[in-house]
This record gives C-alpha cells, structure tokens and sequence, in this order.
C-alpha cells in the first residue's frame, strides 16, 4: 500500500469543507478566507511528505536519516566498514546485523553474507574416516572439524546507487574487509574460518 501524496490544494479543499456554511465563510478565491487557508495548506503538504518519507526511511534497507539511530541499536559503526564507509556499505551492514544469522549453518551465513553485498560459497570439511574417504579426497586431521572455506569474488564493486547516497561518498567502492570482519564476529568461536577469492 502506497502513501497518499496530498498537496495544498488537497488541503485546502479538506479545509474549506471542515468550515461551516453560510455567507460569512466565502470559498471564493479571491476571500480572505481561502487566502489564509492557502496560507496554512503549504506546510501541512511539508508535514505529509516527511510523514510519508519516514516510512521509506524507517527500514533498514532505505534508511538514511535515521541510519546513525540503526547503526546505534546494532553496535555499528564498528571497525569492520573501514574508516570512511559509504552510505550503502553502511545499510548493508545494518540489514546483515538486523536480519542476523540463523545458526552456524551454511545456509545462514551464505544469506549473511548475501545480505552484506557478497556472494559466497561455504564449504565446511570434516575429519578424514575410514570407510567415507574416497580417492583422491584430501586426508583432513582432526582440526579439520572446525573449519568453514569461504569462497568470494576477488574484488567485490559496491557501486554507488542515485538517491542512496551522500556527498563524498566514492562511486564505487571495492574489497573483501568488511566480508572477512563480518563473518568473523558470528562465526562461532570455535571455528576457524578460511577466506579464499577467486
């Protein structure tokens, strides 16, 4: 559902049909009535559109304005976006850590790093057993158990999106560092994750 767009003239006529009838409430153009009432509609079509903004700008995916208040509630700005973070980097971050991850499951943590801006691929190994291993399989040691292959493009473009950014943002903007961070902090501890770039 869409908000409604009203502007002043739509204020005006709702304001002129809240008035009483008679002769001294003229709706004529040119009365010092409707005048005023013009005067008063402009500001309630300024009050309609920001009301209508919030909504766009209260979601993670579109925030802007209110982006510092998300990154707040989420423990952002942390380390892991650089020093000098776009606009949409920033949103990223923000849905990644809103939405969260499900568990140490691939599947999670694929939609995570989805959600960052990334496509990845996990492979998780498992220690080398009798009777699973096949030829040519890699004989894994115990250690192995702990392991997660997070396999990225070499270079990830975060390209700048009109109307989703800000003066001095780059126009784009490359590099795996906030995918390694990312994962890193919600990866469990007791793994060991193995970042490879294709």
């Amino acid at each position: 559902m869409r908000a409604p767009s009203l502007i002043a003239a739509d204020f005006l006529r709702a304001m002129q049909g809240l008035m009483p009838r008679g002769r001294i409430w003229p709706r004529a153009d040119d009365a010092v009535q409707t005048q005023v009432l013009s005067g008063l509609a402009p500001s309630y079509e300024r009050a309609t559109a920001r009301a209508n903004y919030l909504l766009v700008d209260a979601f993670p995916a579109t925030t802007y304005e209110l982006l510092p208040e998300w990154e707040s509630t989420l423990g952002l700005p942390d380390p892991c976006a650089g020093t000098a973070p776009t606009i949409t980097q920033r949103q990223a971050q923000v849905v990644a850590r809103f939405v969260g991850v499900g568990g140490p499951t691939i599947a999670s943590l694929t939609a995570f790093a989805a959600n960052l801006g990334y496509s990845v691929t996990i492979t998780q190994y498992t220690q080398a057993r009798a009777g699973m291993l096949k030829a040519g399989d890699p004989c894994c040691g115990y250690d192995w158990n702990f392991a997660w292959k997070i396999t990225a493009p070499l270079n990830t473009v975060v390209r700048a999106v009109a109307g989703a950014m800000a003066a001095g943002d780059p126009l784009a903007a490359w590099g795996n560092s906030v995918l390694e961070c990312e994962i890193k902090a919600v990866m469990p501890a007791h793994t060991i994750p193995i970042f490879a770039y294709a």
